[in-house]
This record gives structure tokens, C-alpha cells and sequence, in this order.
């Protein structure tokens, strides 16, 4: 039995080398698919433009092919990549974004969400509007607020222009006045949360309250 074992060995050895080889290729070449969130990034926005819509930070992308291939594809080497060079104002659709993915050619895009990106450009403006002074509560009884003033009375929204055209004014923080027997100057934050626009200096505001007051018995 050990003779037979061993009759030919080196033969029996290459052949068993051979089986081996062909077994890793076979499972190498075996194909797979896998998912990827691959980063959406957007290069050369147009001078005094701004994107002025939510565009995804990533893409669901599925991709299929050889194993080995496969393996060897990792999530940081892939993203896509949009050029807004010389974008007119207005929205454009990015398609057929597995283009713009750097694969093997032997790997296939199976699947992409979103499969399409809209793109609005908007140009960057800037805008005076009021300051609303926003007051909480009531004075103390036999007091009322006679006026109400804030330094500086106006102050400057940078943004796309589209969102600055439906800005008529800006509010501060609420300014609290419950029980209030004398005159209020507070310096408070301005509350603003543009989605595509922002403040200019000044954040903060001086509110001046003057408060009226009957004296008792009148």
C-alpha cells in the first residue's frame, strides 16, 4: 500500500499542484456582487455661484464581477466625481453617474441610488433687510412697552439670490422681558438659519426696550 502511495510521487505532487491552481481559479473567477456608498463630490463651482439645492453626499452603488477583481475594490479608492465648470444659474440633471466611476473593466454597476443627481446653481448675492426684535413675556403689572428699537436696525444675508429674494427680515433670539419694572438694553443673537444664505457681521443685535409706566393711584 505504501509502494503504491509512493510510485510516482513527483507526479502525483504536480498533479496535485495543478488541481490547486485551477481550484483558486475557478474560485477567483466565480462572480460576486457587492455594495458600495460611494462619495459624491462636486469640483469647480463657478466663481460667485453657489449650489442652492440638497445634493447627496454618497451613492448606493452595486457592483458585480470577478472575485478576485472584487476583493481586491475598496470602498475608499471609488467615488464620483461632478465638474461644474462654466454651470449656467438654473438646474441641470448629472445621468448615467456609473460612468464617472474608475472600475476594471471586467466589473459591472448592477444598481445605482440615486441613479441621477439634479444640480441647481444660484448666484451669490447680498441683501439689507430689518431686524424684528422678538420679545418674551409681559412687563410687570402697570408697565407696558412703549418702544422697541435694535442697534444696528438692519444688517446684511449673503446667498443665492434665490432665497434672498423671499427674505423680508431677519428675528432676534427672544428677548426676555417677564416682570420687567425698568428700561431693557440686552445684547442678543440674531436668529437666522438660511439653508443656502448666511449672515454678515453683525450677529448679534442691541435691543432697546422702553417701558411706559401709569404711577399708582392715577
Amino acid at each position: 500500500m505504501f509502494k503504491l502511495l509512493t510510485e510516482n510521487w513527483a507526479l502525483k505532487l504536480l498533479s496535485l499542484v495543478f488541481a490547486l491552481i485551477l481550484w483558486f481559479f475557478v474560485m477567483g473567477e466565480r462572480k460576486l456582487e457587492r455594495s458600495y456608498a460611494v462619495p459624491l463630490e462636486m469640483k469647480n463651482v463657478p466663481k460667485a455661484m453657489i449650489v442652492a439645492n440638497d445634493v447627496p453626499s454618497e451613492v448606493a452603488v452595486r457592483i458585480s464581477g470577478p472575485r478576485t477583481l472584487l476583493m481586491n475594490l475598496h470602498a475608499e479608492d471609488l467615488r464620483i466625481v461632478i465638474d461644474l465648470q462654466d454651470l449656467p444659474p438654473g438646474l441641470t440633471s448629472f445621468k448615467r453617474l456609473e460612468e464617472r466611476l474608475n472600475i476594471p473593466a471586467p466589473l459591472k454597476v448592477t444598481r445605482l441610488s440615486p441613479s441621477y443627481v439634479d444640480v441647481k446653481m444660484d448666484r451669490i448675492t447680498v441683501k439689507r433687510v430689518p431686524v424684528k426684535a422678538i420679545l418674551r413675556g409681559r412687563p410687570a403689572e402697570g408697565f407696558w412697552v412703549e418702544k422697541v428699537i435694535s442697534v444696528p436696525e438692519s444688517v446684511v444675508v449673503e446667498g443665492a439670490e434665490g432665497e434672498l429674494a423671499a427674505l423680508q427680515q431677519v428675528q432676534t433670539t427672544p428677548l426676555n422681558i417677564v416682570g420687567a419694572t425698568r428700561d431693557l438694553n440686552e445684547s442678543v443673537p440674531l436668529s437666522y438659519r438660511g439653508k443656502f444664505s448666511w449672515l454678515k457681521k453683525p450677529e448679534n443685535v442691541e435691543i432697546k426696550v422702553t417701558l411706559g409706566h401709569r404711577p399708582e393711584g392715577l
